[in-house]
């Protein structure tokens, strides 16, 4: 206690001002992945509500350190900042790509929950239409190897039913939008290349689609799928 009493002695803050400051940030940060859909939040939206009031330099790392722990501790929620993937594309352009390497950080929050008591008391069954739409995505992307073009995207989507034209899909509503969704949550990215055709749109997986954990649910679910297809095949 001594020690964190000391630890906030160079802020010239008072505990209660630390604890308001935490559950403001806390605040923002639920409320603005509800609100926009798990989209990432960028650190500099988190340091502004610290610093509309208070001036010290290094207090927003504390106070955003404790938000992370709170999160973890109380609601079961990690607070992860996202490693912004470029284009593969570029990967190849050397200084100029370094250069736009240094990306504003950003935060999203994933459950800890294991996945069978989030499926139970968490996951809204109301949202599970795009569940399936993000995964049907992600997955021909990911065995497309990471990239495809959005020409071939779209002709895989219009097997199941769903056309880039379709402003009022029954379930989906305008499903350009619903892609665009993806990229603005940083599960896809996109890249434009040249070509001796003109230029091609790519979208490839960026770096939520990258997550080790989510990549192995999505192997874990095409192989099932692949498997009971097998299985139906090997019946007839």
């Amino acid at each position: 206690m001594s020690n964190h009493a000391e630890d906030l002695s160079q802020f010239d803050i008072s505990v209660q001002e630390k604890d308001k400051l935490v559950a403001e940030v806390i605040r923002y940060v639920l409320f603005k992945t509800h609100h926009n859909s798990g989209c990432p939040i960028r650190r500099e939206e988190l340091t502004q509500l610290i610093t509309k009031s208070y001036r010290q330099r290094n207090l927003p790392v504390l106070i955003i350190n404790e938000a992370i722990n709170k999160l973890s501790t109380i609601f079961g929620y990690e607070m992860r900042e996202l490693q912004r993937a470029r284009p593969s594309s570029n990967n190849h352009q050397g200084r100029n790509s370094q250069q736009g390497a240094a990306e504003a950080k950003t935060y999203v929050i994933m459950s800890k929950l294991p996945a069978e008591v989030y499926k139970k008391y968490v996951e809204d069954v109301n949202t599970a239409h795009l569940t399936g739409f993000n995964f049907v995505v992600l997955s021909i992307v990911h065995i497309s190897g990471g990239k495809i073009s959005e020409e071939n995207l779209w002709q895989h989507l219009r097997r199941i039913g769903l056309d880039e034209t379709n402003e009022s899909h029954p379930v989906l509503g305008n499903t350009k939008q619903a892609l665009e969704a993806l990229v603005q949550q940083r599960y896809l990215q996109k890249d434009k290349q040249s070509g001796p055709e003109g230029n091609t749109l790519l979208y490839e997986l960026a770096e939520r689609a990258l997550d080790s954990q989510v990549t192995a649910t999505m192997k874990d679910y095409i192989s099932q799928i692949v498997n009971k297809d097998v299985g139906s095949v090997e019946d007839e």
